[in-house]
């Protein structure tokens, strides 16, 4: 289950990736090369959404829900710590006292 999910993830990031460099920037008209922008950067976008940003949408939920997914089935069922499990535990280190000054 880990590994199909895994694999979807990698895909998913792949197209994403794919879909927002296929997005033209937003001032990419001539007007906004020219200053013609900014009654459009005050009003907002006045062209609904296009097909590529329901697609992106869709990627990022489809991210987001295989994040969250990994995520899950990564955690292990032991909560335990690394270094107390481990064998041949080695002698405490002493403790180096500073020089005592002779004054």
């Amino acid at each position: 289950m880990f590994t199909v999910i895994l694999a979807l993830h990698i895909f998913i990031c792949f197209l994403l990736i794919i879909a927002i460099l296929i997005q033209p920037g937003k001032g990419s008209d001539i007007s906004s090369a020219l200053g013609g922008g900014i009654a459009s950067d005050i009003f907002g976008p006045g062209a609904p959404a296009n097909i590529m940003n329901k697609i992106t949408t869709v990627l990022v939920i489809i991210f987001m829900l295989t994040s969250i997914s990994l995520t899950i089935l990564s955690k292990s069922p032991y909560e335990g710590s690394v270094i107390k499990n481990m064998k041949g535990n080695s002698a405490p280190l002493e403790e180096k006292k500073a020089p005592e000054s002779t004054q």
